[in-house]
């Protein structure tokens, strides 16, 4: 348990950071496919110049052992990003947040069959409670939904969170390779990917007069790609092979409750009695799944 530790740390760190991108999607008034590029892009850069700085190396023996499984992860990550984008824009960043995590408990039945890990009683109570603690927390009960927009964003949620869950699965065969190399690999590969797409099927224009102009926008599609991609995926990537694959996917509810209060605090979207029981539900369950074990 005590060398689990600091990868469950690095986790949280993780969801925490990745739960703060949709308050920054809703101000970077780009197509969500070249945000998702850019974001490979300098997330990838940022970690080459840091390897540089360390002295380290990728290392490409055990990238090109695992090529197949990096590149279909990337591919999966980079439409990943593009479908959890578009959500944002077509419903709240509540509405958006629990259809997208839907992924862990997509992550949690599988992992017996992919992974051969069990699935105690108390990991899949703790999964239906989350489970309705998101409904709850989302406001989707109360306000239910309002119009064929909302429900392509709420399609776009869904396609995401199986993306999610693939990306999870997929690194769990990446054990040997190391987490900053997989990062660089898998950022890049997304990035490779997701240009071509973002050149030909969008119109790349900055609205006038949104987001304070180009060099805010500039700032804050810096902030996401170093900060959100480079480092947040760096120490994401570091902690699922360390980790079960149920206490990675567990864990991944903080990134949810994080975005919910955020979009509630900062974007004015609706947060009461009911949403407040529901992040204690997720964050309660998160916290139940981890403890030990009796007679362990």
């Amino acid at each position: 348990m005590q060398t689990q530790m600091r990868p469950k740390a690095a986790l949280i760190a993780s969801m925490v950071i990745f739960g703060t991108i949709g308050v920054f999607r809703r101000y970077i008034p780009l197509p969500s496919s070249l945000i998702a590029a850019l974001r490979g892009l300098i997330g990838m850069l940022f970690l080459l110049g840091l390897m540089a700085v360390r002295g380290e190396r990728l290392s490409m023996q055990a990238i090109r052992r695992h090529a197949p499984v990096l590149f279909l992860s990337s591919v999966a990550m980079g439409f990943n990003w593009i479908l959890l984008f578009e959500a944002y824009r077509y419903t709240s960043v509540a509405a958006a947040t629990l259809c997208y995590y839907m992924a862990p408990m997509l992550v949690i039945l599988a992992s017996p069959v992919l992974l051969g890990e069990r699935i105690s009683r108390r990991k899949l109570i703790c999964v239906a409670a989350a489970l309705v603690g998101m409904v709850l927390v989302s406001g989707v009960l109360r306000v239910g939904v309002t119009g064929r927009s909302e429900l392509r964003g709420i399609l776009f949620g869904l396609g995401a969170a199986v993306l999610y869950a693939s990306v999870i699965l997929l690194n769990k065969r990446l054990g040997e390779v190391a987490a900053f190399d997989r990062t660089v690999v898998q950022l890049g590969m997304a990035a490779v990917v997701l240009l071509p797409y973002s050149l030909l099927t969008e119109t790349i224009a900055l609205a006038p007069g949104v987001g304070g102009g180009f060099l805010l926008v500039a700032a804050m599609m810096l902030l996401v790609g170093v900060v959100h991609t480079g480092v947040a995926y760096a120490m994401y990537f570091g902690s699922i092979k360390a980790l079960p694959a149920q206490t990675v996917a567990l864990m991944s509810y903080i990134d949810p409750i994080v975005a919910i209060l955020l979009g509630a605090l900062l974007l004015g979207e609706a947060m009461g009695m009911q949403e407040a029981i529901g992040a204690a539900l997720v964050l309660g369950a998160a916290v139940v799944s981890e403890l030990p074990e009796k007679g362990r």
